[in-house]
Formats: C-alpha cells, sequence, structure tokens
C-alpha cells in the first residue's frame, strides 16, 4: 500500500472516534442513525449462497432513486444471484428498502477502512460492485482491486474542481482506477475527466444518465391522482421539493403572493407542498411554518382530516420520506431545491419524467448536463433569486398554454436520452462472464 492511502487510513482512523460520538448524539433524537450501524465497520450477516452477488452503492436518497431502474433490470436479468444495495445515509437505507422489496439486502456501506471495506467483502462476496455517480473512496476501490471484484461506475460524474483536486495525490486512487474500475460516464466531458484521472481509456464509455431510464409506472400516477383529489381537485398544487435552509423562506413568500394575485384563477386557493431535503429539518420548518399566518399541517399528521379540511390547507408539509415523488405526480407545477443555495441541486428528472414543468435556481453542479437540456428545452425556468421565483411562479400560474408547452418539452427530453441502463447492463454482463 502506498504512503497516500496508507496517509489517508490514518486520517479516516482518526475521525471515526467522532464520527461514533455524531452518530450517537444524532440517534438521541432519530433511531435510524443507529440500526443497523454494525455494517459499517464491516460486519452484520453474511449473504446466503456460494454465487457471490451483485453490489449496487448508492450513497444517499438521490442516489438510490436513480438506481431504482437498474435494480428492477438487475433482478430480472439475474434472478440467480443475490442483490445488496448499500447507502451512507439512515434516509438513502430507509428509500433503498422501499424501492427495493423483498429478497435484496439492503445495510450501511463500510467505513472506508481497510478492514471495514474487507469485513463487507467477505459477507457479500460480490462479484461486481455498481457505485453511482461520483463515490471515489480510496480503500474500498483499493480493496476491491486487491480481491478481483470489478468496480463499475455508473451514471459517472467528474466535475473539473474534482479532478483538480485528486490530481494533486495522484497515487491515492489511481492504482485501482487502472486494475479494477470501468467508467460509464453521462457525457464526453466525464469520461475525458476520467481518463485523465488514470482509468484506462479501453475502460471508459459514455453511457448517459440512467436517470432518464427510471419511467413512472402506474402506482406512482395512481398515488399522484389520489393525492390530487384528497388535497387540491379544484385548485392549483405546487410542490418545492429537496429544499434546503432559505429555500423554504423564499417559497413561503412566492406562496404569499400567489395567493394574494387576483390575475391567477386558482391563486387564492393555491397548494404549496413544502418537501424539505433532509429529516432532521422536518421540526425547524415545522416551526417557521407555525409562524407564517397561513393554515397548514403535517402531511404525517393529515390521515384523519376531512375532505374539507384538506381543501382548506394553503401549505403542506410533507415529513415522511418517499413520498415526494407521489406529490411530484399530483403537481402542476414543481420549484427544485438545493438550486438557490449552493448545494448542486437535486433530481430535476423526477418532475420531468412525469410531464411536470418546473423552476429552479441556478446552482446545478451536480447534473449540469440535465440542467442545461431542460433548460435549453423550455422544460425548466431557471431563477436566481427569491424575488425570480415570485415572478417565475405568477407568470407560468397565469398562462397554462405556457405549462403544456413545458409539460411536453419535458417528456421530449426525457425520452431523447432513454438507453443508457441498456448500456450500463451491458458492462455488467461483460464483468460476470
Amino acid at each position: 500500500m502506498n504512503r497516500s492511502r496508507a496517509l489517508y487510513g490514518l486520517l479516516v482512523l482518526l475521525a471515526l472516534p467522532w464520527v461514533s460520538l455524531l452518530v450517537a448524539w444524532r440517534s438521541l433524537r432519530d433511531r435510524h442513525y443507529a440500526s443497523g450501524w454494525s455494517a459499517r465497520f464491516g460486519r452484520g450477516p453474511a449473504l446466503d449462497g456460494t454465487a457471490g452477488c451483485l453490489w449496487v452503492h448508492a450513497v444517499s436518497v438521490g442516489e438510490v432513486q436513480a438506481a431504482a431502474a437498474l435494480v428492477t433490470a438487475l433482478r430480472a436479468q439475474f434472478p440467480a444471484l443475490p442483490l445488496a444495495i448499500t447507502s451512507a445515509t439512515p434516509a438513502g437505507r430507509e428509500r433503498a428498502r422501499a424501492l427495493a422489496g423483498r429478497g435484496i439486502d439492503v445495510r450501511y456501506a463500510p467505513y472506508d477502512l481497510r478492514v471495514c471495506v474487507r469485513g463487507s467483502l467477505r459477507r457479500l462476496r460480490p462479484r461486481v460492485l455498481v457505485i453511482m455517480e461520483t463515490e471515489l473512496w480510496p480503500n474500498l476501490l483499493g480493496e476491491c482491486a486487491r480481491a478481483g471484484v470489478p468496480v463499475i461506475i455508473a451514471s459517472a460524474r467528474l466535475s473539473e474542481r474534482s479532478l483538480r483536486r485528486l490530481r494533486c495525490v495522484p497515487d491515492l486512487l489511481q492504482p485501482a482506477l487502472r486494475t479494477a474500475v470501468f467508467v460509464a460516464a453521462q457525457s464526453a466531458a466525464d469520461a475525458q475527466r476520467f481518463a485523465t484521472l488514470g482509468v484506462p481509456s479501453a475502460r471508459v464509455a459514455v453511457c448517459g444518465n440512467i436517470k432518464f431510464d427510471r419511467t413512472p409506472d402506474a402506482p406512482l400516477r395512481a398515488a399522484g391522482a389520489a393525492l390530487r383529489a384528497r388535497f387540491a381537485p379544484a385548485r392549483l398544487l405546487w410542490v418545492a421539493g429537496s429544499t434546503h435552509d432559505t429555500e423554504e423562506q423564499a417559497a413561503l413568500a412566492a406562496h404569499r403572493v400567489l395567493r394574494g394575485a387576483a390575475h391567477t384563477a386558482s391563486g387564492a386557493e393555491a397548494l404549496l407542498v413544502l418537501a424539505p431535503r433532509h429529516r432532521p429539518r422536518f421540526d425547524a420548518v415545522a416551526e417557521l411554518l407555525a409562524g407564517s399566518g397561513l393554515e397548514w399541517r403535517r402531511y404525517s399528521a393529515a390521515a384523519g382530516a376531512s375532505a374539507e379540511q384538506c381543501q382548506r390547507i394553503a401549505v403542506l408539509l410533507l415529513d415522511t420520506l418517499g413520498d415526494l415523488e407521489s406529490f411530484y405526480a399530483a403537481a402542476d407545477l414543481a420549484f427544485v431545491g438545493g438550486s438557490l443555495v449552493p448545494v448542486g441541486g437535486h433530481n430535476l428528472l423526477e418532475p420531468a419524467a412525469l410531464g411536470v414543468p418546473s423552476i429552479t435556481g441556478p446552482n446545478h453542479s451536480a447534473a449540469v448536463q440535465v440542467a442545461r437540456e431542460l433548460s435549453a428545452s423550455g422544460a425548466t425556468r431557471i431563477v436566481n433569486s427569491a424575488q425570480e421565483l415570485n415572478a417565475a411562479l405568477l407568470a407560468l400560474t397565469s398562462d397554462p398554454a405556457a405549462l403544456r408547452r413545458m409539460s411536453q418539452s419535458a417528456l421530449a427530453v426525457v425520452e431523447a436520452n432513454r438507453g443508457a441502463l441498456q448500456r450500463l447492463l451491458a458492462l455488467i454482463r461483460e464483468r460476470l462472464a
């Protein structure tokens, strides 16, 4: 093992007690942080069978959602091989469990220490590891190379900034990248960056983004229709999804303007579904709503509400996990968060695949190409401030024809970019042959 990996491993080891204390503190408020945590140390039950498994790693909720179509296809094409999904966050693990169904092992990913990774490899015995998007962990890749486990980076993306940072320590990743890693890049630019980082060009292919291949199914559309009938049968419904601090305030301000707009036919009765990105912020957003003067309710507490009560709600706080996409299916319009703040933006393709027009901020480093294509087609409108969000919301909700054009453009962009999943499956079949 080289010096860079040895130093990196020491730093991870020194950080581990602090990470453990943080997890212990968070678990006092949220039991999901502690449940199943032994897997982070490479422990937990071994998978049954001797044939090995297919291992899919998706770091958090967004990547788990992106992996959903892949997981479905893997179960269909390789029914004899066990399937394991790992995630790094409680929300990601919960979402993976909801999507995976029976017969799939879902657990936390190991800490990036050699002993932890080796423990996971012994228990999972993977035939191939598929990592979603951009998780380049030195010891995970290095130990897979040592064990002869091929690694495929799916929907791989790498920014110029990340490339510059990783090239400062070339021997940290390059030995594994040269011997064990195959890259299914989102774009030609991403492919070139991975090649520059050290992945042999023969093992880098432009496969596209498999998020385009996730097709909303009939149950999802039915769930959206049911939510629409319950909360907004005759009024505008818009969703502010995956929001961060200050974005909830911006959405609320825009909603006030919308409800006060006389020229918007359904503005006075409009419903905002506010969906914070992270569970720990639900209570803070609830406090914000309590002081808003608007009639609001938590979605988790709306089960017993009458139809009349549901239709009086001005703001619905979506404080459950796994329901955001159903509300997108019910919506007339969506604002996708993580974009008015320097987070990198969240998944614009979730509303787009449902034909839902969207508004988003300017920060999209996590999915530059997706934002560019949707914006260029007119499927999404990019705003640079809370004030611009106000203006865009008013303009679009008062122009049904514009919303229809945006909807058609969104569906066209999604359809034109399908096919990444089949190209990725071909790479996986080659590694299993």
